[in-house]
């Protein structure tokens, strides 16, 4: 009858912690831009209110897109800095990126009527309802 061993070495973790250190990807201090689209919806019996969150993006950088019931809010978002030691530069960074959010409401916007504002870098989108056309009954005779 034969045992069967599984091969452990003595310094697997050290260095496996090691590796995973040296590997790990280096993140430049970018504060200010957002990763990604923080969304906030509300729902009246007419319309939805909808606000999201764009630190750092212009207004001019910033789409809305309605097609019936789905809302698509996309955006640019840039930064560009400079570091400078005794009046050296010592790191330039740019960063450019898109973002994008897209969901769907329980009903049909009517475009015609929606209306946007961007203040402070939060976009307030108030998308009123379209009228539902009134179900009808027929008698049958």
């Amino acid at each position: 009858m034969t045992n069967l061993v599984r091969f452990e070495p003595l310094f697997t973790e050290p260095f496996d912690d090691l590796f995973r250190r040296m590997l790990k990807p280096v993140r430049w201090d970018l504060e200010g831009l957002p990763k990604d689209i923080r969304v906030d919806v509300r729902e009246t019996d007419t319309a939805y209110t909808v606000k999201a969150d764009l630190p750092g993006v212009k207004k001019d950088d910033v789409k809305v897109e309605i097609d019936g019931n789905v809302v698509t809010i996309s955006a640019e978002s840039r930064e560009e800095k400079d570091v400078k030691e005794e009046g050296k530069l010592v790191r330039s960074e740019r960063y450019y990126g898109s973002l994008y959010r897209s969901f769907s409401l329980g009903h049909d916007v009517d475009e015609s009527a929606a209306t946007a504002k961007f203040t402070d870098g939060t976009l307030e989108l108030v998308l009123p309802k379209k009228a539902t056309s009134a179900v009808k009954t027929l008698a049958i005779h």
